[in-house]
């Protein structure tokens, strides 16, 4: 058996939840790895839907430990918001099968105002942030002003780096014409959530090298998208971490060589959500019929989700950067019906062809797909448990995306319900 790291190889959305909750009924510890509650993941589990954003998949299923591990930014209130929610609905979460790791940067209310005031003042330069404060927060991190989970334990320390981090901020928001923050107030707020927050903090590190050691089965998960990564993705339209499958290690505190078989989650088509290229984009009736079929909303935003054909360049990119073994196809039953289907298998940029998206924006904004047509399929393929259930242009379709992304599909997702998921390579067992 082996451990499995779980990331989305497009632009984040891509059905992570579903896949994540179906891995983790045979994971025996589950670790979120990077982001923030800027992340959703929706779980239908026996009918029942549960919503997360900062709390790991695992958390909804008993004799589970999940983890919360260093590469998180963690909004303490929006934590204990989401533990209440779930324990209301039935969900028991307490330090014995919940750990929130020690090291962890918080997110704080300054951070989600500043993140909501430079948009603005950004105009229709606008990134397109969750406006939750993670972009600031993680500049903290790396700045070293940031407040960990740790810092809440002492109150004369945490008054001290309090200072030190808004004499940074409050130069910020003199800048942008608001209103300067008190570290008094801020302090007595943190000093108030602090003992809710604190039974949980634990040594995540050890807790999972123990674990491997002990020969458990981990599954590291992670949100967003590799084309959402700091570094790989659609810069500056990114997300603020690494969200590729090497950053389930540093995000946690693990081995490299201990990781195991990296899943990406891949839809069959290709979605976005808030500013920045999307060279397959359909503005048209088509991509109004995906969104609608996919019901692409944002699970936490509520945004609606740009709409396009299948990029098999960027999800090639995805796999060779973030080191994907094989991919989980997600959504196949919203392209039934259709006629006949693109896939885009390359570029054209300034009159010359591209066989990837390169870095430069420019270039990016310019890039035309090329793409190749395929036959639809008119049979039904939601609620597909076998290959024998689907259509062989469906088969074909599938095929085609593996010659073109180099990477076998592991697992096929034929609709909402975790138990329509067909099984090509156990990632366990991989």
């Amino acid at each position: 058996m082996t451990n499995v790291v779980v990331v989305g190889s497009q632009w984040g959305d891509e059905g992570k939840g579903k896949i994540v909750d179906w891995l983790s009924e045979r994971a025996e510890v589950v670790a979120r790895f990077q982001g923030g509650h800027n992340a959703g993941h929706t779980l239908v589990i026996d009918g029942k839907t549960y919503k997360l954003s900062l709390l790991p998949s695992g958390v909804v299923r008993p004799g589970k430990l999940s983890i919360i591990g260093n590469g998180v930014v963690i909004d303490p209130w929006a934590l204990m918001e989401e533990i209440d929610r779930l324990s209301e609905e039935g969900v028991t979460l307490e330090p014995d099968n919940l750990v929130v790791a020690e090291n962890a940067a918080l997110i704080l209310p300054l951070h989600s105002n500043l993140d909501r005031a430079r948009e603005v003042a950004r105009g229709n330069a606008k990134i397109g942030t969750t406006g939750r404060g993670i972009g600031p927060a993680y500049e903290d991190k790396v700045g070293r002003r940031a407040i960990r989970v740790c810092d809440l334990t002492d109150r004369e320390i945490l008054e001290e780096k309090l200072k030190h981090l808004l004499f940074h901020h409050n130069a910020i928001l003199r800048g942008l014409g608001e209103a300067e923050i008190a570290a008094d107030g801020l302090l007595d707020q943190l000093m108030e959530i602090a003992p809710r927050i604190l039974p949980y903090m634990g040594s995540a590190w050890r807790l999972l090298d123990k674990a491997n050691s002990e020969g458990r089965r981990i599954l590291f998960e992670g949100a967003q998208g590799a084309l959402l990564d700091i570094d790989h993705g659609t810069y500056p339209y990114v997300t603020s971490s690494n969200t590729v499958g090497g950053a389930a290690a540093s995000g946690s505190g693990f081995a490299v060589r201990n990781l195991g078989y990296v899943l990406g989650i891949t839809k069959s088509y290709t979605t976005r959500v808030g500013s920045g290229p999307f060279p397959t984009e359909l503005e048209d009736a088509t991509g109004v019929l995906l969104g609608e079929r996919g019901r692409e909303f944002g699970t936490v935003t509520g945004r609606r989700r740009r709409c396009g054909w299948f990029d098999a360049v960027l999800v090639h990119q995805a796999i060779k950067v973030a080191g994907i073994d094989g991919i989980a196809l997600t959504k196949l039953d919203v392209l039934d019906g259709l006629e006949t289907i693109n896939i885009c298998t390359g570029y054209e940029i300034d009159g010359k062809p591209y066989d990837y998206l390169p870095a430069s924006p420019t270039l990016q904004a310019a890039a035309k797909p090329v793409y190749e047509t395929l036959e639809g399929w008119d049979q039904s393929t939601e609620g597909a448990r076998s290959w024998a259930d689907l259509p062989a242009t469906a088969i074909k379709y599938i095929r085609r995306i593996e010659e073109l992304i180099e990477a076998p599909v592991t697992l096929l997702s034929t609709s909402p319900e975790r138990d329509d998921t067909i099984m090509v390579r156990d990632p366990f067992a991989a």
